[in-house]
């Protein structure tokens, strides 16, 4: 994990601060994220952004969970 310093005005680090404690998330995540969508190369990009604003929050998934989950819900 690298650092990163960045020069924001301090309204804005307050409500970034206050977004990402309603979101349970870390303002780092945040910008992480961020910075994964733009940077994302051009076949992602196609992705609707809800999509792509999804890609790394899921680190460990059970993929056999989440289909057997399906296969119960939809049948």
């Amino acid at each position: 994990m690298s650092k990163l310093t960045l020069s924001v005005d301090k309204s804005v680090v307050a409500r970034a601060k206050r977004y990402a404690k309603q979101q349970g998330v870390s303002v780092s995540a945040m910008v992480e994220a961020y910075l994964v969508s733009v940077s994302e190369p051009p076949e992602t990009k196609d992705l609707p952004p809800i999509v792509r604003s999804l890609r790394g929050t899921l680190k460990q998934g059970d993929l056999d969970a989440y289909n057997k989950h399906l296969i119960k819900k939809y049948g």
